[in-house]
C-alpha cells in the first residue's frame, strides 16, 4: 500500500469578484504518496495571517505525525490530527489545518481506489444538485442589487441568497428600513418562481425581539431561509425566533467542529445549518456533521464559497446525504474557481452535475497555485 511521502501547504492571496476583487486569502494542502499519487485540498483561511500560520501547523506538524503513514485509511488520519492538536487547541488555524490535509487525503484516497470520494462515502444519492447563487450583495445600491438577482435569473439559477454588503456602513441588518426595501427590490426583480434567501451581517447584533420583528416584516417577500440573524451559540434566542418567525432559520457557518454542530442541531432552534469542508474539520467533519443533523431532521446547506477544490469536497458530502436543501455557488467567475482547476464547476439550467472523476474529481493547475502563491 503507498504510504505519505510529503504534505506541502500552499497560502494563496487572490482578488475576489464576487466581493469587489478585494484580496481574499485560502490555503491549498498537497499530500504526495511514495508512488506518485498527489490528492489535494484547502481551508477557506481568510486572512493573510492565518493563511501563513496554516503552513506552519501542516509542514512542521500534521507532515512528521502522517509521514510514512496509510493515505487511504482517512478516517484513522483524521483522529490522529485531532489527538495531535488537542494541546494546541480545535477551532481557528487549527482546524483549518487539519480541514485542508483531510481534504487531500479523501481526494488522493479516491485517486488509489480509482472511485470518486461519493463512492467511498457510500455513494450517490443525486447525480445533480440544485444551484444556489451565493453573493454580496450590496443594500446601499437597490437598483444594482435587484439588476444582480434578475440577471442571475436569467442565467438559469433558481434560488438566490444576498447577504453581508460591499461596504460596511451598509451591510444588512444595520438599517431595518433598508433592510426590507433591499428584500423587497430583489423580490420584484426575480418575480415569484425564484427563492430567495437573505444572510445577515455579523455587525448587525441582532437581539431575538427584533429579528422576530424584522421576520415579520419579510414575511411578504417569502424568503426560503433567513440567516444568521443571531450569534450561532444564542440557542435560547434562536428558539424564541424560530416560535416567531415565518420562514426557515439558517445558522452554522462558524461552527468549528462537529461537536458544535452536534450542540446546534440538539438545541431545538434551526432549521438549517451550514458546514464548510474547509473550516468545519475537512470532509470527514462535513460528513459527520451533516448525518448528525439528518438523525435530528435538521437539513443543511453547505457553505461553499471558496475554492472550486471546496466546492467539490462539499459536491461529494451532498450527493451522498438524503438532507441537503440547496447548493451555494459564487455567481462571476473567480480564479479559484475558473483558473485553479482545469474544468470549473458551472450551474447549468439551476444544477451542478457532481463530478464521477477519481478522487474529488478536480485537476488542480500548479501553475496557478504558484502564481497566486504568497509568503
Amino acid at each position: 500500500m503507498p504510504s505519505i511521502a510529503r504534505i506541502e501547504a500552499f497560502p494563496l492571496r487572490y482578488p475576489e469578484p464576487n466581493d469587489a476583487n478585494r484580496d481574499r486569502y485560502v490555503t491549498l494542502a498537497r499530500i504526495e504518496t511514495d508512488d506518485g499519487a498527489v490528492g489535494w485540498g484547502e481551508c477557506i483561511s481568510q486572512w493573510p495571517e492565518s493563511a501563513l500560520a496554516v503552513k506552519t501547523i501542516v509542514e512542521r506538524g500534521l507532515q512528521p505525525l502522517l509521514d510514512g503513514k496509510d493515505p487511504t485509511e482517512v478516517r484513522r488520519r483524521w483522529f490522529e490530527m485531532r489527538d495531535h492538536s488537542f494541546w494546541i487547541g480545535m477551532g481557528g488555524t487549527v482546524t483549518f489545518a487539519v480541514s485542508a490535509v483531510d481534504m487531500a487525503l479523501w481526494d488522493v484516497a479516491g485517486k488509489l481506489a480509482g472511485v470518486p470520494v461519493h463512492r467511498l462515502l457510500g455513494g450517490k444519492l443525486h447525480d445533480r444538485v440544485r444551484a444556489c447563487a451565493s453573493m454580496i450583495w450590496h443594500p446601499g445600491d437597490l437598483e444594482a442589487t435587484a439588476a444582480e438577482f434578475a440577471e442571475c435569473r436569467d442565467r438559469g439559477f433558481t434560488w438566490i441568497k444576498g447577504g453581508w454588503g460591499r461596504e460596511p456602513e451598509t451591510h444588512f441588518g444595520l438599517d431595518p428600513e433598508r433592510d426590507v426595501a433591499v428584500v423587497a427590490a430583489c423580490r420584484e426583480a426575480v418575480g415569484d418562481e425564484v427563492e430567495i434567501s437573505c444572510d445577515v451581517s455579523a455587525r448587525a447584533r441582532w437581539t431575538a425581539t427584533h429579528a422576530i420583528a424584522m421576520a415579520r416584516r419579510f414575511e411578504p417577500y417569502r424568503l426560503a431561509w433567513l440567516e444568521d440573524a443571531l450569534h450561532h451559540e444564542d440557542h435560547e434566542g434562536w428558539r424564541r425566533l424560530r416560535a416567531g418567525a415565518p420562514m426557515h432559520l439558517a445558522t452554522g457557518e462558524r461552527c468549528w467542529t462537529v461537536e458544535d454542530y452536534r450542540r446546534l442541531v440538539r438545541s431545538g432552534s434551526v432549521d438549517i445549518v451550514l458546514i464548510d469542508p474547509g473550516r468545519a474539520e475537512g470532509l470527514t467533519g462535513m460528513k459527520l456533521a451533516a448525518d448528525d443533523a439528518h438523525s435530528q431532521h435538521v437539513r443543511f446547506v453547505p457553505h461553499s464559497w471558496s475554492s472550486a477544490l471546496n466546492t467539490a469536497a462539499a459536491l461529494h458530502v451532498f450527493a451522498s446525504s438524503p438532507n441537503g436543501v440547496v447548493f451555494e455557488l459564487k455567481p462571476k467567475p473567480s480564479p479559484m474557481q475558473h483558473e485553479l482547476v482545469r474544468r470549473p464547476f458551472e450551474q447549468v439550467d439551476g444544477y451542478i452535475e457532481v463530478p464521477d472523476d477519481p478522487g474529488l474529481g478536480v485537476d488542480v493547475d500548479e501553475d496557478v497555485v504558484r502564481k497566486y502563491a504568497f509568503e
